[in-house]
């Protein structure tokens, strides 16, 4: 069989095209880029500090996602939670088998307090548990932080089904009922 001539003007059409190609005499890639400019470094490894600033315990943020008010009643499912469940835990007509009062905790005490909490009761096999976290109401002009921070920290738990606001005896709008997958 003879060897294929090469056609010449479709090499000239496709270096044209491509422009100018280096053709190295190994047969590894060539990894090596050019440097970056000193100003981009600096940017990436301040961004990439940023982010190692931000703290995580047991998967739960120390970034707050959203205040919410002192008296604002929570109420959060995840997909596939019956309407009629969420309504008998609002009226508290599921029992709570344990609970965990965070008053007088800092945010960071609280976030560990709370994810040990949840361990605990799903290792036990709890349904239903209560979180007291208080309003902030009492100081003026204060931002109610724990409930602020328990509303995130609560919905980024995939092991949480549902939370509502409690029953003005188990505390309003300053406690929670959670609802915990069962533990099969």
């Amino acid at each position: 069989m003879a060897p294929k001539q090469q056609n010449t003007t479709d090499d000239a059409d496709f270096a044209s095209l491509v422009g100018e190609v280096k053709r190295h005499h190994h047969d590894r890639a060539d990894l090596r880029t050019e440097p970056k400019a000193v100003g981009d470094s600096i940017d990436y490894r301040r961004e990439a500090a940023t982010r190692e600033q931000e703290g995580f315990s047991d998967g739960l943020s120390d970034r707050l996602s959203t205040l919410v008010d002192s008296e604002e009643e929570l109420i959060f499912a995840v997909p596939g939670v019956q309407q009629r469940l969420l309504q008998r835990m609002k009226q508290g007509h599921l029992p709570w088998e344990a609970g965990l009062d965070l008053h007088g905790y800092s945010v960071d005490e609280a976030r560990d307090q709370l994810s040990s909490f949840i361990r605990d009761a799903l290792r036990q096999g709890l349904r239903c548990v209560i979180v007291v976290h208080g309003k902030a109401a009492n100081t003026e002009g204060r931002q109610p932080l724990l409930k602020s921070y328990v509303n995130d920290w609560l919905r980024q738990i995939p092991q949480v089904l549902a939370f509502v606001s409690s029953q003005p005896q188990d505390g309003g709008t300053g406690a929670l009922y959670v609802l915990l997958k069962r533990h099969r």
